[in-house]
């Protein structure tokens, strides 16, 4: 069996329990090197084969899961953050299935929420934002023109980016014509929940000035809107005058 597992947003406790044992009891491992904690291969068991991907191509990927399976190993790719954001699966299920090679996957926390914790914000407020956008800015690599920057900024809702911050010039011009005010609340997460952690807050017009004066290229989430630095109103979840499945509202 070939296990895909989620590593976390980067600190090495922040790996699932559920991945963590996965690990352990892995013969080969396949990391994203580029970008997974180093940390967490020490979860591996002693002879543990460990290949770092970032020197690797799809085909050499799947080539060594194919050895392990043939040999009846079980594999762990591990992935940074959530491997449903950004991961670059999908191309490896899609030969993995045309050989008929079993996998599951994992679940990890993702970067975007180790940016919320670092934070301490809530990206979904009451009359502030109720939709958290997940995109990145076009660089060598192109979006569909209907996900543009620009587009998206229309809907003035929270927005969180990823691979976006060697591009944040470009980034802020489309960020404010596509609606944001250059006031408008913005932040840069610098490798968050690891030990060198840092966050920049800034707003949309100091965006670009904030990451060339930190020398911030990559690793780093950018994060859009007014949730950073309103409270918004209260919820109705836990409102004494509002009743739910599990309470009476109370007078």
């Amino acid at each position: 069996m070939i296990h895909f597992v989620g590593a976390g947003s980067g600190a090495a406790d922040l790996i699932t329990v559920r991945g963590a044992r996965l690990l352990a009891e892995a013969d080969t491992v396949i990391y994203a090197g580029s970008l997974v904690n180093p940390e967490l291969l020490n979860y591996t068991k002693e002879g543990c084969e460990i290949y770092n991907s970032a020197q690797m191509t799809l085909e050499e990927v799947v080539e060594v899961m194919k050895t392990a399976e043939t040999a009846g190993k079980t594999t762990v790719r591990l992935h940074t953050g959530d491997s449903s954001i950004f991961g670059a699966v999908r191309e490896q299920f899609d030969l993995l299935d045309s050989l008929g090679i079993e996998y599951d996957v994992c679940p990890g926390v993702s970067s975007f929420c180790g940016a919320a914790a670092a934070l301490r914000a809530e990206y979904t407020l009451p009359d502030i934002s109720q939709t958290v956008i997940i995109s990145r800015a076009s660089g060598r690599t192109p979006v569909p023109e209907r996900e543009s920057i620009r587009s998206l900024a229309a809907h003035q809702s929270t927005m969180v980016l990823f691979l976006s911050t060697s591009l944040t010039s470009k980034l802020q011009e489309e960020l404010i014509a596509g609606g944001y005010a250059p006031d408008t609340p913005a932040a840069i997460v610098y490798k968050a929940t690891w030990p060198e952690e840092r966050i920049f807050r800034c707003t949309v017009g100091t965006l670009h000035d904030t990451a060339e004066s930190h020398g911030l290229t990559k690793t780093a989430l950018i994060i859009v809107g007014r949730c950073l630095e309103e409270s918004g109103e209260r919820s109705m979840l836990y409102n004494p005058g509002f009743s739910t499945e599990f309470r009476e509202a109370k007078s």
